[in-house]
């Protein structure tokens, strides 16, 4: 069977919306609600986080909802455990993402398998080094139908970028700034000359840009620079507060 996130980038090349919320807040079981409403919300792709102690990549907003989720309970065994019947209800391509070191402790090979048996596609490990997946990993990936998905921010070299385009199934996160997530604003003159320069760069792979879009401008920028943007913070400080988690998820969509 065809990967998932290929088939909806053969099927749609721009405006892709995808979002981002961690597994298991503000409720432990919030996790397969969240899905089921972004689904009929709209959602082209949804990236699952993985709560870890020590997010160096995220800002508050997400260090404080895995915070939240890991009190709650949250492990990957569970997270396994939540999503097991998932592919029963939900057709869209779905993405875990989180740190190395519980997917290391979990055991790579048991990881792909276990995402690969309930129908995960891709995978984002930001701290998996590209030399390390190539040499190690992506054998174990490939053979469970898994796109692993690559980060570039401003600061990448374009010899590495040409690596991580060589090597990348799915698509290139096209990082907007080298800030920690959650910093709004991702449409200022470096962070759109640096848009320009990989998008003269004519990669084979689709991009995504993600860090920063919170509302229906920047993702709209965004897309003019890729074939779609990543929501992240936004969407988990949405999620808190009061009210039903079908509702929230509604809401936000709509004013994208």
């Amino acid at each position: 069977m065809k990967n998932r996130i290929t088939a909806l980038f053969e099927r749609k090349d721009k405006n892709i919306l995808s979002i981002y919320f961690t597994a298991g807040y503000p409720e432990l079981n919030d996790t397969q609600t969240t899905i089921t409403e972004l689904e009929k919300s709209g959602a082209d792709l949804i990236e699952i986080g993985m709560p870890f102690s020590d997010p160096v990549a995220d800002g508050p907003v997400i260090q404080y909802s895995s915070e939240i989720a890991l009190q709650n309970g949250m492990s990957i065994n569970l997270l396994f455990e939540q999503l097991k019947e998932i592919r029963k209800s939900i057709s869209i391509p779905l993405i875990l993402m989180g740190y190395l070191n519980p997917v290391m402790q979990y055991g790579i090979e048991n990881f792909c398998q276990k995402c690969n048996d309930i129908g995960i596609d891709g995978t984002i490990i930001p701290d998996l080094p590209l030399e390390i997946y190539e040499t190690e990993y992506k054998e174990i990936f490939e053979k469970n139908s898994l796109c692993n998905i690559f980060l570039i921010t401003p600061q990448t070299s374009v010899e590495r970028i040409r690596k991580i385009d060589a090597l990348s199934t799915g698509f290139i996160y096209m990082v907007s700034s080298s800030s920690t997530t959650g910093v709004k604003g991702a449409a200022n003159e470096e962070q759109l000359a640096y848009f320009e320069k990989i998008r003269t760069m004519n990669l084979r792979s689709k991009l995504l840009i993600g860090f920063g879009i919170s509302d229906k401008a920047s993702f709209e920028k965004a897309c003019s620079y890729a074939n779609g943007a990543i929501i992240g913070s936004a969407f988990v400080k949405a999620l808190a507060g009061e009210g039903k988690i079908d509702v929230k998820v509604q809401m936000f969509i709509k004013k994208l």
